[in-house]
Formats: structure tokens, C-alpha cells, sequence
């Protein structure tokens, strides 16, 4: 069974420059992305409390993203950088979120799903930051970034394939690959990790 989640369309060059010529920005968006993954995978379990089989990992996940969060915090308060002091909108997440399905059932895969898409283009850029490094304490910190959020994209297709049909489920992950390459493809190039 497949769990892992492919992306249809590789993240440009162009962005990694644009991240390596401004670090600082980079950090302080990649801490606020930590903080939001930490809130979606809470998000389930307060949204979906009837799922009893999938609720630890939700609760483990949501604890690793926010020890992810602090690892950044610490990274960050080492270098002088502050907390950007409000999370801006993340118009590639917006964007997925509005096209889910709007059925109690059908919203819950589609989420699932968007999940591990999120996860998924988050492993592929923070590979392409640890290759990039000079530093080999930061490439270590961002390889082990980038094999967690790959794990994360796995355990939400296994949680969405607990609850729904195989081809159901494969079928529209297939669909939400192709969104979200429409998404990344669409967005302005800055120093974000979205």
C-alpha cells in the first residue's frame, strides 16, 4: 500500500535563492508554519473527537510540530531574529482549503489529505535547504526536518485510507496533487516555505 504522496511539480531554484538571500525572513515564516501544522493537527481532534483510532497520532504529530516550532524559536533567538508579531495569510493553504468538498465525510478526506500535500512539498523544500547549506549543524537541522514532515505526509493518507476506500482515496489524492501544483506554481516567489 502506498502511503507516500508525490509532487507534481519541483519547487524552482528561483526559490531556494530567494530563501538563501534572506534567511532571517525565512525563519520567521518557517516558525509560523510550525505553529499552524501544530494547530491543523489539534484541529482534528477537536473537529473530529469521534475518530478515536487516529486521535494519538494527531496528538503525537501536533506535539512534534511544536517541539519543531521551539527548535526554530531557539535557532532563531541564537541568530537575534524575532517572532514576526501576527501570522500572515497563507494564501496557497487558503486556496487548497477552499476547493474541499463541503460534506461532514468528504471534508474530512479532503483535509486529511490537504495535510499530507503540506507536508509533503514541506519535506521536498526542506531537502532542498539542507542540500544548500554551508553550515553542517543547519543541514542537519533542516534533513532532519525534511524526513519528519515526510512522515507526516505518510500518516495522513494511513489515517484517510483507515476511513475510506483505497481507490476513493488514492483517486483524490491524485486530484489534490494536481491542485497543488497549481497552487505552488501560482505563488509569488519570497522567502516563505509557501
Amino acid at each position: 500500500m502506498k502511503l507516500n504522496l508525490d509532487i507534481a511539480v519541483p519547487s524552482k531554484q528561483e526559490w531556494l535563492e530567494t530563501v538563501l538571500a534572506d534567511f532571517p525572513s525565512f525563519l520567521q515564516d518557517h516558525a509560523d508554519c510550525e505553529r499552524k501544522a501544530s494547530a491543523m493537527a489539534m484541529s482534528f481532534v477537536a473537529k473530529y473527537p469521534d475518530r478515536k483510532e487516529i486521535i494519538p497520532e494527531l496528538i503525537e504529530t501536533g506535539i512534534e510540530e511544536l517541539q519543531h516550532f521551539e527548535m526554530v524559536y531557539n535557532l532563531m533567538a541564537s541568530r537575534g531574529i524575532p517572532l514576526q508579531h501576527s501570522i500572515g495569510e497563507d494564501l496557497y493553504v487558503k486556496g487548497l482549503i477552499k476547493q474541499c468538498h463541503s460534506g461532514r465525510e468528504e471534508r474530512f478526506m479532503d483535509r486529511l489529505l490537504i495535510a499530507s500535500v503540506l507536508e509533503t512539498r514541506g519535506a521536498e523544500r526542506f531537502k532542498m535547504v539542507a542540500d544548500a547549506q554551508d553550515d553542517p549543524e543547519m543541514a542537519k537541522f533542516y534533513k532532519m526536518l525534511w524526513v519528519s514532515e515526510a512522515k507526516h505526509g505518510h500518516i495522513f493518507v494511513k489515517m484517510a485510507l483507515h476511513y475510506f476506500e483505497k481507490d476513493a482515496v488514492y483517486d483524490r489524492l491524485a486530484w489534490w496533487i494536481d491542485r497543488e501544483a497549481e497552487a505552488i506554481e501560482a505563488l509569488p516567489i519570497r522567502p516563505a516555505l509557501h
